[in-house]
C-alpha cells in the first residue's frame, strides 16, 4: 500500500458529481484540485450497508473540510452509472457535496495498493494528501468496519498545524514544545 511521504498516483476517472442527469458526470484527475488538501476515501461496493453511513458522515462534515481548504473525493470500483443510481435511490446520498469517483478499471485502487485480493474491490481506505500531492495520512479498515469521519478531520487539523500534536489532540489545544 502507498504510504506516508509518497506521491499520490496520477489518475483520470469518471465521477458522479450530481443527480441531475444532464450534469451528472465529469472526468476528474489528480490535478483538478491543485493547491488544496485532498481527502480520498474508498469503499468496497455501492448498494451495501456500512458504506452509505460513512459516505453520509463525510458529507455532513464537507463544510468543515472545505473550511480547511480540503476537497473530499469518495471512490469505489463501481461505475459512475451505479453511483448515480445509488445516489438517486438512497436518501442520505442524494445531496452529496463531493464527487464519487468510479475506479472501474481498478487502476487507482491497484496503484494505491488497496485492491482487495479476495473480493476484487477497493478496501475501506482513507488518504489525506497535502497540496503538493504527498500522502500525509493513510489507513485501512476491514471491509466490515466503518470509519470515523470526525477522526479524519481531527488528523487533518493536526497535520495542518505543522507542529507536534499529542495523543487525542483537538484543534485549538496547545501543541507540544520540545
Amino acid at each position: 500500500m502507498i504510504s506516508i511521504g509518497q506521491t499520490f498516483p496520477a489518475f483520470s476517472v469518471k465521477a458522479t458529481v450530481s443527480t441531475d442527469k444532464n450534469k451528472a458526470f465529469q472526468t476528474i484527475t489528480e490535478s483538478d484540485f491543485a493547491g488544496k488538501w485532498k481527502l480520498y476515501f474508498f469503499w468496497p461496493k455501492d448498494f451495501t450497508f456500512v458504506c452509505p453511513t460513512e459516505i453520509a458522515g463525510f458529507g455532513k462534515l464537507n463544510r468543515e473540510f472545505a473550511d480547511r481548504d480540503t476537497q473530499i473525493l469518495g471512490a469505489s470500483t463501481d461505475s459512475e452509472f451505479v453511483h448515480l443510481a445509488w445516489r438517486n435511490n438512497h436518501a442520505d446520498l442524494k445531496d452529496l457535496p463531493f464527487p464519487m469517483l468510479a475506479d472501474v478499471k481498478r487502476e487507482l485502487s491497484t496503484a494505491l495498493g488497496i485492491l482487495d485480493p479476495a473480493e476484487g474491490v477497493a478496501q475501506r481506505a482513507t488518504f489525506l494528501v497535502d497540496p503538493d500531492n504527498v500522502v500525509r495520512f493513510a489507513y485501512v479498515t476491514d471491509l466490515s468496519v466503518g470509519r470515523n469521519p470526525q477522526e479524519v478531520l481531527r488528523v487533518l487539523d493536526a497535520l495542518q498545524t505543522d507542529e507536534l500534536c499529542p495523543c487525542n489532540w483537538q484543534k485549538g489545544e496547545d501543541t507540544l514544545n520540545v
